[in-house]
């Protein structure tokens, strides 16, 4: 049975939801256009600032942004990072050309190229965009393995470097368009001026936080490293550089939860990334309720450059039987961390948190009718959509391939539908070492014909040209965040009009999640 909104709830929204600061109802205010709940446009300075190759922008200009990683070239033999990420094999080679050919990335399976240069990201909201989460992320452990690196792996330094770089794209957009406040891409800090972003027709960009280790909260041995003290003084800083969403953990259990585990290879990566981080592997056991994390793949293999990180004698560990469930919960520090981003009115990620540390974080929001709770890309156990929604949070979904992003639509509507939530959207995860939507299988029957117009009818898009190289979301499926309006085509070309409007009322229903968790807030 699924469970109702509180009347104080219902209330609480609909004063948040109905009424706009000129006092209008919804039916003159709501905005429409789609909303990314979760990318990274300036992950290339995270993980000592070498991994990922090309930037978002460059006073340069576009040659000297989208150039590959020095020790990609001649040919790509040496970048084994991009070549087990994208083959499964450290060995390959690729043309690491860039500028004006891109003749091998950007490419929707290339993990370590730039996907979101800013014209890219600039056709995107021509095309329907209206808000986007930019994860501001970091992950001292991934930086302390890579062996090169030009920044510090201190997480929160990275993280300042990231938020200083989305300011810079800010101004750097504001002088190609008349001056301060021009631009098409607008920061904001609190829902209001979203609003008015968006019905201005421009892209209102939420800075949020993805990262393993905030404000210095690793545990080792299961000693946490940091106190209240030091999560007060986090989030303060946070929120007072624009962040207005957060991730309590990511990856790695940590002083403040444990984490939704990842499966396969990848699983046994980040598994030895938690050993080396907290001092013990993963600890699992087999799930007896319906709610269940990853599960861990007993096939999962390190790469042979991995290996020798492991400490003499110690092979990955063997699991008890599927499904598995993390022993590790919320902390009694992850509680008050929560608790201190519901008195500031930030939205709290549960995505990545066990299930263990989800449905507890789940508790302490509906104690308090908070409703500022998102799953943005796809890594929240299913089984807690019902709560989320009750809460009146917001759930977006990961940036699957046409066909399975329909598919899981349709499975999620009538629960929508039985909470009244207005709209859906997308959580792209751009150049977060996944993938990016493929070609859809089997398309030639019914393939996205050019030019097509965008949702409202305001622009004509045609295939999307960077200097030499002419793209076909066909063929190359989302090869670059400038083909996410050709993936949304391509969703209306097999489903109809119906997801497309819901998702143009996606951003609405962002707002409206934002604008009640401030109105909730402590004063």
């Amino acid at each position: 049975m699924m469970r109702r909104r509180s009347i104080a709830v219902v209330l609480l929204l609909l004063t948040a939801s109905l009424i706009s600061p000129g006092g209008r109802s919804s039916a003159a205010s709501d905005v429409r256009g789609f909303v990314d709940a979760h990318s990274h446009l300036f992950s290339y300075e995270a993980f000592g600032g070498m991994l990922l190759c090309g930037k978002p922008f460059d006073p340069g200009g576009i040659a000297q942004a989208l150039k590959d990683c020095p020790d990609h070239y001649p040919h790509g033999e040496l970048a084994w990072f991009e070549n087990f990420t994208r083959t499964g094999s450290p060995t390959g080679t690729h043309d690491p050309v860039g500028w004006p050919t891109f003749r091998d990335w950007p490419a929707h399976d290339s993990l370590t190229h730039q996907q979101a240069y800013y014209t890219w990201v600039e056709r995107a909201w021509r095309g329907g965009l209206r808000i986007m989460v930019n994860d501001l992320v970091a992950n001292r452990q991934l930086c302390a393995i890579y062996p090169l690196r030009k920044n510090s792996c201190d997480e929160m330094a990275t993280l300042r470097l990231e938020a200083q770089r989305a300011t810079e794209l800010q101004d750097y957009i504001d002088a190609q368009y008349g001056g301060p406040g021009q631009g098409w891409f607008r920061i904001v800090r609190d829902p209001a001026e979203a609003r008015r972003t968006v019905e201005a027709g421009k892209l209102a960009v939420v800075l949020g936080v993805e990262t393993s280790e905030p404000f210095g909260c690793r545990q080792i041995l299961g000693i946490p490293q940091c106190t209240r003290a030091q999560i007060d003084r986090g989030l303060d800083e946070m929120y007072a550089l624009g962040v207005r969403s957060m991730f309590v953990c990511h990856k790695y259990d940590n002083a403040l939860c444990g984490v939704r585990f990842d499966s396969g290879t990848q699983g046994a990566i980040v598994n030895l990334g938690n050993l080396l981080s907290t001092g013990s592997f993963w600890q699992a056991r087999t799930c007896t309720g319906p709610e269940h994390d990853n599960p861990i793949d007993p096939g999962g293999v390190l790469p042979d450059q991995l290996v020798g990180l492991l400490p003499p004698g110690v092979s990955l560990p063997v699991y008890p039987p599927a499904p598995h469930c993390n022993t590790k919960g919320l902390t009694a520090l992850g509680e008050y961390m929560v608790q201190g981003m519901i008195r500031r009115g930030m939205l709290v990620e549960i995505d990545h948190m066990s299930a263990k540390a989800a449905g507890r974080t789940l508790t302490l929001l509906e104690a308090a009718g908070y409703p500022g709770v998102i799953s943005s890309h796809s890594w929240a156990d299913p089984t807690y959509f019902d709560r989320i929604y009750a809460l009146g949070g917001m759930i977006t979904q990961y940036g699957h391939d046409a066909q399975d992003f329909v598919a899981e639509w349709r499975r999620t509507q009538p629960l929508r539908q039985a909470h009244q939530i207005p709209g859906y959207g997308y959580g792209l995860d751009v150049n977060g070492l996944g993938e990016l939507p493929g070609p859809r299988a089997g398309n030639s029957a019914n393939p996205v014909t050019y030019p097509f117009t965008s949702f409202d009818g305001s622009v004509a898009l045609d295939r999307l040209r960077t200097g030499d190289r002419v793209w076909d979301v066909n063929t190359d499926g989302v090869a670059n965040y400038g083909l996410v309006p050709d993936w949304i085509e391509d969703m209306r070309v097999i489903a109809g009009p119906d997801i497309v409007r819901d998702m143009a009322a996606g951003a609405e229903s962002y707002l409206r999640t934002w604008a009640a968790a401030t109105a909730r807030r402590a004063p």
